[in-house]
């Protein structure tokens, strides 16, 4: 090789090497909150923060609306717009919300009729005494982006003894009906024994009929919940028991299961592929370990669990159905608040650590474009990216697995049964 052949090979890898740099300190070497696994976890909407947010989700009228809950008893609503410049007041109830640690307005969801009848729910505590109301509200008309405050109709109730875990997630399944997640009631070890007792709705998903109120209540039972019928008192709302505190669960748009991730006590935190009529175990156990007396028999354990040194509150998911990160579509993909950590579990039982943060994430949601957002309370909601330099550092994410990463232990070869 000559001496201009010589300068220009050194010339070229001197410029790949610069470029290969570049992308490294952009996607590796960021500040807190951003990369530090294989993928990026990035502010969605810059000009756009909130108090105390709790949840996101669409409509799914058509809209490409976004709603965010925020805690102390607000839901905002802005166009789902990379450049969106502000939101707006959806819903206002902070006069009827108890704001306080783990209580507030914790649930949104949408009537899957919700372009033409303009009803959505929500599920909040409110004080004197403290309670879980679960409640229907309707928008005003000729504005779908504008809740009429006095139309709320109370569905349900739930009495709630200590200020912790409450659940709070609302879903409507593919089934049509509304799916609702209650925690033990609190305390520390589940006193009251909330979540094996299926006289109480504390500790459970619930699964009701909004269409069909029947009577003595604004809500029907399905024929077939699992309890419909019995002779032993046990509530015809349960779907499914023994949870401490399911902390989000989430449909898989594809398949209709229904995936929780239950927030552990001393050791564990779990994610359940939830199945009607079945025992998912607190506090007889936490995951797969024995918490107190009891009959282990016939309780269903997690399909995936990991230990407190990992996280120490589960923040449920969703299995990912968008276009925007191909490697991640039919995974799980859920956090923790107390690590900032996100994974996503594989349908082959592979966990892979994609990304791990500062954040304090306090939910997950998905757009009517299918793409997945995170919120924390910064304010911020967030956005998973892969990085474009991705195949030059390597091909595929690390996987973190029971071997690979103390704590983290795969119950199953897949989590889909």
């Amino acid at each position: 090789m000559g001496l201009k052949g010589k300068i220009l090979f050194t010339m070229i890898a001197a410029s790949v090497l610069a470029v290969t740099l570049i992308f490294y300190f952009l996607y590796v070497a960021v500040p807190p909150g951003q990369v530090q696994g294989k993928y990026g976890i990035q502010i969605a909407f810059s000009q756009l923060t909130f108090s105390n947010p709790v949840g996101i989700c669409s409509a799914g009228d058509g809209s490409n609306s976004l709603f965010v809950v925020e805690q102390a008893g607000t839901i905002r609503v802005f166009q789902n717009a990379a450049d969106a410049a502000a939101s707006t007041v959806f819903l206002d109830i902070t006069d009827r919300v108890l704001f306080s640690g783990e209580q507030g307005l914790l649930g949104l969801a949408f009537h899957p009729n919700f372009s033409s009848n303009g009803y959505f729910y929500v599920d909040y505590v409110e004080p004197n005494p403290t309670r879980t109301v679960i409640a229907r509200y309707k928008t005003l008309a000729g504005n779908p982006n504008g809740a009429d405050k006095a139309s709320e109709f109370v569905i349900l109730e739930i009495a709630q003894p200590f200020p912790n875990h409450k659940g709070g997630q609302l879903a409507f399944g593919p089934d049509g009906y509304l799916y609702i997640g209650l925690g033990d009631g609190g305390s520390g070890g589940d006193p009251l024994g909330n979540g094996q007792n299926r006289l109480t709705l504390l500790g459970k998903i619930l699964r009701v009929d909004v269409n069909s109120p029947s009577s003595g209540r604004n809500y029907g039972i399905p024929a077939d919940n699992p309890f419909v019928g019995n002779a032993l008192g046990y509530r015809e709302e349960i779907f499914a028991y023994g949870f401490r505190n399911p902390w989000r669960f989430s449909f898989d748009s594809a398949t209709g299961k229904l995936w929780v991730g239950d927030v552990g006590q001393d050791q564990i935190e779990e994610i359940d592929v939830v199945e009607k009529g079945k025992n998912y175990g607190w506090n007889i156990m936490e995951g797969t370990l024995h918490y107190k007396g009891g009959n282990q028999t016939g309780l269903e354990l997690p399909v995936y669990e990991y230990n407190h040194s990992l996280g120490y509150a589960i923040i449920g998911g969703y299995v990912y159905r968008g276009s925007a990160l191909p490697q991640l579509r039919g995974a799980y993909v859920y956090g923790d608040y107390g690590s900032g950590r996100i994974w996503a579990l594989a349908a082959n039982g592979t966990n892979t650590l994609l990304v791990n943060s500062n954040l304090t994430i306090s939910s997950f949601g998905i757009g009517e474009n299918k793409e997945l957002y995170g919120c924390a309370f910064d304010g911020k909601i967030y956005s998973l990216s892969a990085p474009a330099i991705l195949g030059l550092l390597s091909s595929t994410p690390k996987a973190i697995n029971g071997s690979a990463c103390p704590g983290a232990t795969l119950l199953q070869q897949t989590p889909h049964r």
